[in-house]
């Protein structure tokens, strides 16, 4: 059984090089009209990660894990 991908690819494939130019047309305004399915970058993930924690948390990262400062 094929898949509709191999479905698609047989009909292009039996299609006359002439009509290609139109063909394109017509599968690029159907691409552009669907929404597209992007996986997160590596960035935009980052850009999400929200730390709660007291405004010296960096600067004092050390005293924090060691336990000399407690967040309270």
């Amino acid at each position: 059984m094929m898949t509709n991908k191999e479905k698609i690819q047989a009909e292009i494939d039996s299609i006359s090089e002439e009509y290609f130019d139109e063909l394109y047309l017509l599968i690029n305004n159907f691409a552009r009209t669907k929404p597209r399915k992007n996986k997160p970058t590596l960035m935009s993930q980052l850009k999400s990660i929200q730390i709660d924690a007291p405004e010296d948390f960096a600067a004092n990262l050390d005293l924090y894990l060691s336990g000399e400062k407690s967040v309270e």
